[in-house]
């Protein structure tokens, strides 16, 4: 798995490097023909179109950004099938939004698409729907989606090219002394506040979503490399196992399907705030949620919407599907299991999470 930026595919005037492109399909061909699989994940669409549109920065409006990636999708896969075909290599394009990985039925069609393009030896080129997606273009980024997709695919390593050469105690573009990470065992809170923001003005990752896609891969067991993708020949470097960025490690017990698919793949809809005590069960014992143990409630959630549970200081404690609706549990929260059919009238479950629509965050 692979997932290119905009910064890596694009001249610093907003036009496409095609130069880059071809580079990059010749890399393709060499995996190919040592038998590796290869998905690939794109930037580059809003930008290569809001130029074409005659913008000089990134479109600020959800209007402006649908039109400038419904022009520019259709500008890089010409370039894509140009580059691939040239080399005999057929690409397939396809488009997602969350809500292709976030509902369970779709997100299973989505992930047998991209496995019968693989095993049909076609490439699939897959991008945001930025042209139909709202809060995707608002919130997304294709860092995240790259590490959503290694997860559908069940992919061996997930490579990231960025501008950046890997992850960096500092700025190495402000700071000379900044030194490059070459091993992440784990991302730690002390290295998401090395992150910044967005390096290009029609980028939309920072490091901060790097860090993000990363959390999300290696939870599923997949690691994951971060380099520049204006090295030569760098996926064949990252693959013989050259010093040439940032590997983070997979987690020794990685997330089940499920898990997964509850972790990160579902939006939340709200949360619920729980006690000491009953933080410790959940994360310490492996408990469910039960309402004695909840003392504030925030959103507006139904019954079977994935809300995520937080301690007294706003951390993220687990994410789960809860029993509940968020009326209903503000009348339920700190009460014993046996009084929840006196409040309410009715009894549908004594947890508000069971333990098995739970996942643990920390």
């Amino acid at each position: 798995m692979v997932k290119i930026g905009t910064s890596s595919l694009t001249l610093p005037d907003g036009s496409l490097d095609v130069g880059r492109i071809e580079h990059l399909a010749d890399q393709a061909l060499e995996l190919t023909r040592a038998g590796r699989q290869l998905v690939l994940v794109t930037s580059g669409a809003l930008g290569v179109g809001a130029r074409r549109l005659g913008y000089s920065r990134r479109p600020q409006t959800i209007p402006e950004k649908q039109a400038a990636a419904a022009v520019g999708q259709g500008l890089l896969m010409q370039a894509y099938e140009r580059a691939f075909l040239a080399r005999q290599l057929v690409v397939g394009q396809v488009l997602l939004t969350r809500e292709d990985v976030a509902d369970r039925r779709r997100h299973l069609n989505s992930r047998n698409t991209l496995r019968k393009l693989l095993e049909l030896g076609a490439i699939p080129v897959v991008n945001e729907n930025d042209t139909v997606a709202v809060d995707e273009i608002r919130l997304g980024d294709n860092d995240t989606l790259s590490a959503l997709v290694a997860t559908l695919v069940d992919a061996d390593l997930l490579i990231i090219l960025s501008d950046v050469d890997g992850l960096y105690s500092g700025d190495p573009r402000r700071d000379p002394s900044a030194r490059r990470f070459d091993v992440v065992p784990v991302v730690t809170p002390e290295l998401e506040a090395i992150a910044g923001g967005a390096g290009t003005a029609f980028g939309t990752g920072g490091m901060m979503t790097k860090l993000q896609a990363a959390k999300i891969a290696t939870a599923a067991g997949i690691p994951m490399f971060l380099t520049s993708g204006s090295q030569s020949h760098v996926l064949s470097a990252v693959l013989a196992g050259e010093a040439v960025g940032t590997l983070f490690l997979p987690k020794p017990r990685p997330l089940r399907a499920r898990q997964r698919w509850l972790a990160f793949h579902l939006r939340p809809r709200g949360r619920i705030l729980v006690d000491a005590g009953a933080a410790k069960a959940l994360v310490e014992n492996g408990k469910s949620l039960l309402p004695a143990g909840v003392v504030g409630v925030e959103g507006d959630f139904a019954e079977g919407d994935l809300v995520q549970v937080v301690d007294g200081s706003g951390r993220e404690l687990a994410r789960g599907l809860v029993n509940y609706s968020a009326q209903d549990l503000r009348r339920i929260q700190g009460s014993r299991t046996k009084d929840i059919a006196a409040i309410l009238g009715r009894k549908d479950y004594d947890e508000v999470i069971h333990r098995d629509n739970l996942v643990i965050s920390v």
